[in-house]
C-alpha cells in the first residue's frame, strides 16, 4: 500500500502538524505501508507537477497548519493544481485523510475545507485529525495525545486497505451537473469548415467590418430616435399651460440650455397665482437651472421631475433648493406621463 503525505505548512520547528504526521508515518510504516512525504514549501516552484505523484497512491494525507486563518497557501496551490492538471479518474479511487492542527483557531473549518475540496475533485474523504495545540512540547510528551494519533492512523489504514465505501456527497453531484462544460456536437465536415473560417484572416476581417458597420447603423438610428426637437418658445408654452398656483410663492426662475447657444433661456416669473413664461436673457433670478435639451424634454413629458433630475446630476442649479423643489408643484407635468 502506498500513501502520500502532502504537507502544506511552512516547516517551522514547533509546527504541531509536523509532529502529528511524523507519528502517523511511524504507525503506517509498522503496518508495512510505503509512505512518501512531500513538503510543498520545498517544492513550491514545482507544485503544478505534483499531481503526477498521485498515480501510484492508494491514499493521501493532506496536512496543514492554521496559523491565523484557514489552511496554508501552498496547500491551496496544490489543490488548484490537482483541479487543473490532476487525473480525475485516478483521484476518484484515492482516499484522503485531512490533518489540520491549529496554533490559533479554525482547525475544524480547515479540515472541513480540505475534505470538501477533495470531494469536489471526485476523491474519497475519510477520517481526519484536527486539534488546537498552543504548545508543541505538550503534544510530544503526552501519552494520551499519542494514543489518539495512533488510533486515528490505524483507522486511516483500515479505511484505505479495506476500501470502505463512502456515501456520495452533494459536492460531487453539483460538479457533475454544472462544472463540466457542455461540448458542441459538430460533424467532421462542420468542424473542418469552422476551422477553415477561423483560420482565414480575410474572412475574419470581413466579419469584423460588417459588425462595425451594423453597430454604426444602429448607433446612428438610436441617436436620431432619441434626439430632442423642440425649441424654447414651445417649452415656455407647455410650462404656462401646466402651471398650477401655489399660495404665497413668489420667485423668478431661469432655465439655461447647455447646447451652446442653440436654445435661448426661458424665464419663469411666479407671483402667487400669476405665471409668466418667456424666452429672454434676464439676470437677478432666484434660481438658475442648467440642463440639456433632452433631459428637459423628459421632464416636460413627465418621465422625470426637477428634483429627481437634480439628485441624479442631470441638471445643475444655483439658488434656493426649496424653490427648485417647488417647481414640481407649480407645473403638473407628471400628468402627461403615458398620454
Amino acid at each position: 500500500m502506498n500513501i502520500n503525505i502532502y504537507y502544506g505548512g511552512r516547516g517551522i520547528i514547533d509546527d504541531p502538524t509536523l509532529c502529528v504526521i511524523s507519528q502517523i508515518t511511524a504507525v503506517l510504516t509498522e503496518l508495512n505501508v510505503k509512505v512518501q512525504q512531500y513538503n510543498l514549501y520545498e517544492q513550491r516552484n514545482g507544485i503544478t507537477a505534483l499531481p503526477n505523484t498521485l498515480k501510484d497512491a492508494d491514499g493521501v494525507i493532506l496536512a496543514s497548519t492554521v496559523e491565523w486563518f484557514g489552511v496554508g497557501g501552498y496547500m491551496m496551490q496544490f489543490l488548484d493544481a490537482c483541479w487543473l492538471y490532476g487525473d480525475k479518474e485516478k483521484i476518484k479511487q484515492i482516499y484522503m485523510s485531512p490533518v489540520v492542527m491549529s496554533t490559533t483557531h479554525g482547525e475544524r473549518e480547515g479540515m472541513m475545507s480540505l475534505a470538501a475540496a477533495w470531494e469536489m475533485l471526485g476523491g474519497l474523504p475519510c477520517e481526519g485529525i484536527c486539534g488546537y495545540i498552543a504548545d508543541t512540547t505538550k503534544l510530544e510528551n503526552s501519552s494520551e495525545y499519542s494514543k489518539i494519533i495512533d488510533k486515528k492512523a490505524e483507522n486511516i489504514y483500515r479505511t484505505i486497505n479495506q476500501k470502505m465505501p463512502v456515501f456520495p456527497a452533494s459536492n460531487q453531484a453539483v460538479i457533475n451537473k454544472v462544472a463540466i462544460a457542455n461540448s458542441i456536437d459538430l460533424t467532421p465536415q462542420e468542424s473542418e469548415q469552422l476551422s477553415e473560417y477561423a483560420s482565414d484572416d480575410k474572412y475574419v476581417k470581413k466579419q469584423k467590418e460588417d459588425l462595425q458597420e451594423l453597430a454604426s447603423i444602429f448607433r446612428d438610428k438610436m441617436g436620431q430616435d432619441g434626439a430632442a426637437s423642440g425649441n424654447s418658445e414651445e417649452y415656455a408654452k407647455v410650462l404656462l399651460k401646466k402651471f398650477t398656483p401655489v399660495a404665497g410663492l413668489t420667485a423668478k426662475y431661469r432655465i439655461n440650455f447647455v447646447e451652446g447657444g442653440k436654445l435661448k433661456p426661458i424665464i419663469i416669473d411666479i407671483n402667487n397665482s400669476k405665471c409668466s413664461c418667456r424666452v429672454a436673457e434676464e439676470e437677478g433670478c432666484d434660481v438658475v437651472i442648467s440642463t440639456d435639451q433632452k433631459i428637459f424634454e423628459e421632464i416636460l413629458d413627465g418621465h422625470m421631475t426637477f428634483q429627481r433630475a437634480f439628485m441624479a446630476g442631470s441638471i445643475k442649479m444655483k439658488g434656493d433648493f426649496k424653490l427648485l423643489r417647488s417647481m414640481d408643484q407649480l407645473f403638473e407635468l407628471m400628468e402627461t406621463k403615458g398620454s
